[in-house]
């Protein structure tokens, strides 16, 4: 078994909607069925007992090895514990070559699962042994390490309930929620609305105690010192016992409480030194601990927190009775449990010592032994769930403590003996807030039930009814794509959005290139959708990027399907054929959101498919008013656009739009049929994203073909009295539109430019000429800057094949170089005549021509 071409699928994609890994898996011929190997099932269920069950899935009645990985790589990754369930493998037209695409939450434990897998099923094959217990350990630590923490993973799980798209930033907890201009950011539980200011003042302690008294809230008094020696002169003045700590501190490091003399005072003074040179001794505040977590304006949650202790037994020492505690499944070593692991350190030997005890020592049956002073759960300690007990009076000393600080998210520390009634009738006070507080306490208390905590710092960051979602209009096919990705962009322009936009050209922020090239892949449209500066954002979808990394958003709100044509690619990366593309296509429309809109060409039969995929509603366009399916869709009261007496007519139930077609200019009056599929492909997608019809209107009559605003989307120029048209045109059914489109246009003679890529089937290249020998007189032939694979002049020599008998072509040129051959076809032009050149280097080819423009006038 050979495993190849593993690839990390990070949206929406051919095979589900889940983020999954997709591999390309080889079987030797004589174990391409597991049947055919001798007790390979029996060893491999020896070595991994959990694996679901083998069931032929229909590759010839077999269960093929490539399955038993697919199965391997799941199950290993649900006995980790990892919430995953969907799987797949698919044979190929290669024999022995199966696809295996299986879900995963976390791409790098998903990417050693398989690894993993390829393990057990050599060690099956070879009989060797496999450690699943090590593996699964292995999966596990790797799980926790690169997985959300609790904290930041309930915020995210409320963002999802509330349909509110999101995306990890980093390898860390700074998360995205919404896109473009409705985004909004955290890093754990501070949001892009926590003050800098605010967490500086929080980590400041003898300054937040200063306004907080100021606000009247209680706190213990105290001040800052600079020696030991001075500690203890502070204690004596503030009265003992007191609490030292640092001033600038968090998660309790470097702090004692409840300190009696000057011996321990010196040794609190060094612990704390230890962390800070900034030291603050104040009034040690009896009674409990308890943490109050403020959002907004509202108490959300309240916890009292105990310190880690062991109860004894009269017979085990302290060490053996950590040991037993410690047991407890409950307690792990990170975040993903409830409990966290009593530390034995040197800190908890020391607070021993305070009670004249050691690691040996043995407690006495029901003796309480504090293994530290301070109660965070990080270190052992427990909390119990007291919301539900908190006096109101508590609440707004909280809520005011937390708005004093300016912390939108904040935790409150409060010392006192009950939370039952007001803190100034306890002689109790809030020693610490907190930003960025630690959830885990309030969504999984030791004891208590749970709270609701992300859904609070979630609904405070997004309003109700707001899921921070932008207007996304997806658009695909085979012809027409980038024309109509510009068109709707520039609608939504004309209706005031600061539009992103992503095509073969590159990627445009409110008209502004901010990169070049082909960028119609899922990495360009998610650094759209990061920009804070974008309202709408239209996406040209090409196949390549659905395939290497699926979608770069989970719903869009408009899926636009130009057309299914045949020299798409076709062979390359086991699509070969239309069907097949069909099928990779319709990924958008089945991605469109339930109130959305998929956009489909009701002429062509695959495209109207695909309107049994779609869970929204939609728009079917076709230039036939009278075509079976617009009618039949019209008559049920859906969208459809179709073209009647030179108009464009928009008809939803008995409303009805119509803007002429000379109002159109890219449609030269509704004589380019092409440009009028492409324009009622963009109304219908600007009418699915809301925009309105005033918007619409505008934008359709001020959309200019140049080469500027739809670089290589036939661009004509005025060379010497003779029509030049440039077009990035580069498959059959493109050439056949553009032949359409210039036998509408009156010439004498008509000459054409052209080259082929080389990543095209043979078929494909020669079908382009043997189209164009049809309708142009001269056929000037260049060879590609880049030949994608294909051998010099292979590409030439299949463009040539295509024009044996041609009815029309008399002359054939065979030209090095794109710029040259340019040159060569202007120079032979006569007033009257038609060039069409399909150029390759779209942004230099223009510029050559519009040069040469310049120059003859």
């Amino acid at each position: 078994m050979q495993v190849s071409r593993i690839r990390a699928l990070r949206g929406p994609n051919l095979w589900t909607h889940h983020t999954a890994i997709e591999a390309v898996v080889a079987c030797s011929e004589s174990k391409i069925a597991i049947g055919s190997i001798p007790g390979f099932e029996e060893r491999l269920r020896a070595r991994f007992p959990q694996l679901p069950p083998l069931q032929p899935n229909g590759h010839n009645g077999i269960v093929s090895i490539a399955q038993v990985l697919e199965l391997a790589t799941l199950g290993l990754q649900a006995q980790a514990g990892c919430p995953v369930t969907f799987s797949r493998t698919t044979p190929t037209l290669e024999a022995g070559v199966f696809q295996v695409v299986v879900e995963y939450s976390e791409e790098a434990v998903g990417r050693l699962a398989m690894e993993l897998a390829q393990e057990l099923c050599r060690a099956a094959d070879e009989d060797r042994p496999f450690d699943l217990e090590a593996a699964l350990a292995q999966l596990r630590e790797l799980d926790e390490d690169v997985r959300l923490g609790p904290s930041t993973g309930s915020i995210v799980d409320a963002a999802i309930a509330r349909n509110i798209p999101y995306r990890r930033m980093t390898e860390g907890s700074m998360v995205m929620f919404g896109w473009g201009s409705r985004q909004r950011r955290i890093q754990a539980a501070e949001t892009d609305a926590t003050s800098a200011i605010a967490e500086s003042i929080a980590q400041d302690k003898e300054l937040t105690k200063t306004l907080l008294a100021a606000a009247g809230v209680p706190v213990p008094h105290g001040r800052i010192v600079t020696s030991a020696d001075d500690a203890w002169a502070a204690a004596c003045e503030i009265g003992l016992p007191v609490v030292i700590k640092p001033r600038d501190g968090n998660q309790g490091k470097g702090v004692t409480v409840n300190i009696n003399s000057r011996e321990e005072t010196e040794a609190a003074y060094a612990a704390a030194e230890a962390f800070r040179d900034d030291i603050i001794v104040e009034r040690y505040l009896p009674g409990n601990d308890f943490r109050l977590l403020v959002v907004g304006d509202k108490l959300i949650a309240a916890a009292r927190r105990d310190p880690p202790l062991v109860i004894g037994d009269g017979t085990h020492t302290v060490r053996e009775l950590v040991d037993i505690v410690n047991s407890d499944p409950k307690r792990g070593s990170g975040h993903a449990t409830s409990l966290t692991k009593i530390r034995f350190d040197d800190i908890a030997l020391a607070r021993l010592a305070l009670e004249g005890m050691d690691a040996n020592s043995v407690p006495a049956r029901g003796q309480r032994v504090l293994l530290r002073n301070n109660a965070n759960l990080s270190t052992g300690g427990t909390a119990t769930d007291v919301t539900d007990d908190v006096h109101p009076d508590v609440a707004a000393c909280a809520v005011a403590a937390a708005q004093m600080v300016g912390l939108d998210i904040c935790g409150v520390d409060l010392v006192c003996d009950s939370v039952l009634k007001p803190v100034e009738e306890q002689r109790g006070g809030i020693v610490e807030v907190n930003a960025a507080p630690g959830l885990r306490m309030h969504l999984s208390p030791s004891y208590g039930k749970g709270r609701a905590v992300g859904e609070a710092i979630v609904n405070e960051m997004f309003a109700e009814g707001d899921n921070g979602r932008i207007p996304v209009v997806a658009v695909t096919g085979t012809n027409g794509k980038t024309t109509t990705v510009r068109l709707i962009a520039h609608i939504f322009t004309q209706a005031g959005l600061r539009t992103g936009m992503t095509n073969t050209d590159g990627v445009y922020i409110e008209g502004r290139q901010i990169d070049s090239g082909d960028c119609s892949g899922p990495r360009s449209a998610r650094n759209v959708l990061l920009h804070p500066d974008v309202d709408a954002a239209v996406f040209e979808t090409a196949r390549g990027g659905v395939l290497r990394e699926g979608l770069a958003f989970d719903r869009c709100q408009v899926a636009v399907v130009t057309n299914i044509g045949s020299g798409d690619h076709l062979g390359l990366n086991y699509i070969t054929t239309v069907e097949d593309l069909a099928v990779l296509k319709r990924v958008i429309v089945q991605n469109v959101a339930d109130d959305g809109m998929a956009v489909l060409n009701a002429a062509d039969p695959i495209v109207a498919a695909m309107a049994g995929k779609c869970r929204s509603a939609v728009t079917f366009f076709a230039a036939d008013p009278h075509h079976p399916l617009l009618a039949r869709h019209r008559a049920h009261g859906s969208r459809v656009v179709y073209v009647d007496n030179g108009a464009l007519v928009a008809v939803e139930g008995a409303s009805e739009q119509r803007i002429a077609l000379a109002e159109v200019p890219i449609t030269a009056n509704g004589a380019i049929g092409f440009q009028v599929e492409n324009v009622m492909a963009a109304l219908a997608g600007a009418w699915g994203a809301g925009v309105s019809w005033e918007a619409i209107r505008k934008g359709l009559a001020t959309f200019a073909n140049d080469s500027d605003n739809a670089p290589g989307r036939f661009n004509m120029f005025d060379y010497r009295g003779a029509s030049v048209i440039a077009d990035y045109g580069h498959n059959p059914d493109a050439i056949t539109a553009l032949v359409q489109a210039v036998e509408s246009m009156p010439a004498k003679r008509r000459s054409v430019v052209i080259s082929g890529a080389g990543d095209r089937r043979d078929e494909d290249i020669s079908d382009q000429t043997r189209i164009l020998g049809k309708a142009f007189d001269d056929v000037l032939l260049y060879q590609d800057q880049c030949q994608r694979g294909r051998a010099d002049g292979e590409v030439i020599a299949l463009l040539r094949q295509g024009l044996q008998g041609a009815t029309r072509t008399s002359h054939v040129e065979e030209i090095n170089g794109e710029f040259i051959a340019i040159d060569r076809a202007l120079a032979r032009l006569q007033p009257g005549d038609l060039c069409l050149i399909l150029v390759d280097q779209v942004e230099e080819a223009l510029a050559h021509i519009a040069k040469r423009v310049a120059e003859a006038s």
